[in-house]
């Protein structure tokens, strides 16, 4: 059932629906965060990806899961163009990797091409073609036939953490790429002006024998502060 509610601006009605509560116990909730933590806690960037199909279904439950993310005036601005053909994936590489030539070349400072150093990247990008799929995530901002958006970028951030968490748990491996400036992807993706690139994610299984830097993640008395 459908009741209206006033705003806590004013008194102009809105609909609200009664909230379905998923309540556990204080136990299970300790139990269920530590759960996903310990899923999460393996999640890593790949750069090596198996060429092989993914799952049927996945990538669409993905979408569905980052569109459930919280977004500024519930405008919902995103869109996740997915690239699975390989001609348009070559394109795509072929794109990203000027841009990142240029970067690598001439706009990335010592003191940035330092602190990527351990990672081991540069301008060649090859997993843009061999994941079997990769989703190029934009921002929607107001246009002939989409409203003007609200903290875009902490939206689609939140939702492509969604995504990204989804695909983790489905098994799939992902990476987060940013080139920059991206107004290529609009041409690659066939996109409105309105939209813009904001991040490119190959997905899938990674290559057989598959390595990623030794790294270690902050502890929690480093990132958490209680006050």
């Amino acid at each position: 059932m459908v009741h209206t509610t006033q705003s806590d601006q004013g008194p102009t009605p809105r609909p609200t629906v009664p909230l379905r509560p998923m309540r556990v116990t204080a136990q299970q909730a300790e139990e269920r965060a530590e759960t996903f933590h310990a899923l999460m806690e393996r999640r890593r960037t790949v750069r090596d990806f198996d060429p092989g199909p993914l799952p049927e279904g996945v990538l669409e439950w993905a979408v569905r899961t980052a569109s459930t993310a919280p977004s500024g005036a519930h405008v919902q601005p995103w869109r996740f163009v997915v690239l699975t053909d390989p001609a348009r994936k070559r394109r795509l590489r072929e794109a990203a990797e000027a841009e990142e030539r240029e970067f690598y070349g001439r706009r990335a400072s010592d003191e940035w091409l330092e602190a990527l150093a351990p990672l081991g990247t540069d301008a060649h990008k090859p997993f843009l073609e061999t994941a079997p799929a990769v989703i190029v995530v934009f921002e929607v901002h107001k246009g002939p036939h989409t409203p003007r958006p609200y903290y875009t970028k902490e939206s689609v951030g939140i939702a492509v953490g969604f995504l990204l968490a989804t695909l983790h748990q489905a098994g799939l491996a992902t990476l987060t790429h940013t080139p920059s400036p991206m107004r290529f992807l609009n041409e690659v993706c066939e996109r409105p002006a309105e939209e813009r690139g904001a991040y490119v994610i190959p997905v899938g299984y990674p290559a057989p024998g598959a390595h990623v830097p030794d790294l270690r993640r902050k502890p929690l008395d480093e990132v958490m502060i209680v006050l």
